[in-house]
């Protein structure tokens, strides 16, 4: 019974985690930067604060304890305007990040910069 229980959690993280790296090559390609991107990990996180802020050492920032999640908040209010959105999408890029992150990727949005 255990061993099922941790099969279908391995398996669901791993479809999650596939998706997710999907998504994040997707807002790549609109942002007009290389997909494969998405999975370098340090270089994919300066990449996104490049992406966002311009400059993508402020990804430093995020080394900060209580101040990354400011940041973070920050990070993902500007993603929002990045691609046409506002605040409320930013909100739901905080709340309901995986739903919106599907919705960035394969939706009408067109990054704006």
């Amino acid at each position: 019974m255990m061993q099922e229980f941790s099969n279908i959690f391995l398996t669901g993280g791993f479809i999650i985690s596939l998706i997710s790296i999907i998504a994040w090559w997707q807002l790549f390609k609109k942002a007009r930067l290389k997909g494969w991107y998405a999975l370098i990990p340090i270089y994919n996180i300066y990449s996104f604060c490049k992406m966002v802020t311009s400059s993508g050492w402020t990804m430093l920032i995020a080394l900060i304890p209580f101040i990354n999640i400011i940041f973070i908040i920050y990070l993902l209010m500007r993603f929002s305007y990045a691609f046409g959105h506002g605040l409320l999408f930013a909100l739901g890029l905080f709340f309901f990040y995986p739903i919106f992150i599907l919705i960035l990727a394969f939706g009408q949005s067109r990054y704006i910069g």
